[in-house]
Formats: structure tokens, sequence, C-alpha cells
């Protein structure tokens, strides 16, 4: 694995910070590099990333919420909307996506898996 991505979707949780900056300090460990997506999947969708790495995760865990955003993407409902998304990690050449989120976010993941080799 070359590159990541993670995203947080669905309500905010404790400790999505802390799972970020856990998910970005291991990949730099292993020399992956890392994708954070903004707004979850509605990000994804719209191609709104940030690279990241050990430094920009190093003060996230005390702060609530997470700092890559999440919001509600009902096209990822439709079967455009996971080729899309399916298409924008082939674009982006994403070997992984990390997920951190509830029930509605794996839901997503396991619809996405048809469209995408990328787990």
């Amino acid at each position: 694995m070359k590159k990541i991505a993670v995203l947080t979707s669905g309500g905010d949780a404790p400790g999505m910070n802390a799972a970020i900056r856990a998910v970005v300090r291991s990949a730099a460990a292993r020399g992956v590099s890392v994708l954070g997506i903004r707004r979850g999947y509605a990000g994804l969708l719209s191609g709104e990333c940030v690279e990241l790495g050990p430094r920009s995760v190093a003060n996230i865990v005390h702060r609530g919420g997470t700092i890559l955003g999440t919001a509600r993407c009902e096209e990822m409902k439709t079967p455009q909307g996971l080729q899309k998304a399916a298409d924008r990690l082939a674009e982006w050449e994403i070997d992984g996506l990390v997920l951190i989120g509830g029930d509605g976010t794996f839901k997503g993941a396991v619809e996405l898996a048809s469209y995408s080799p990328v787990r």
C-alpha cells in the first residue's frame, strides 16, 4: 500500500480525531501517504481532500468533533454516486480507505465495495 484515504461520516463522536491521528501516524511509520477527505462521502464525491501527516495531526486529540468534518450524502445511495466515488478513489490512486463512523458509514462502504477494488 502506498496511499490511503481517511474519512469521517455521520454524527460527530468522541474519539474521531484520535482515530484520525492514529491512522496518520501508523501510516507514516510504514511510509504510506494519507489523504483526509473533508465532509465524509460528500467530500469524496466533490473532490475535497487534504494531505495529512504527523505534523498536521499533532494536536488534534483534545479537539471535539472531527478535523475533517462530516456531512450527510444522499447521492451515495445511488448507483451514480457510488460510481463517482469509485472513480474518485481511482483518480487519487487510493489503495485503502479508512472509514470512521457508524452504521450508515459502513453501509455505504459495503455498497461502495461493489464498485471499487479499494478496501
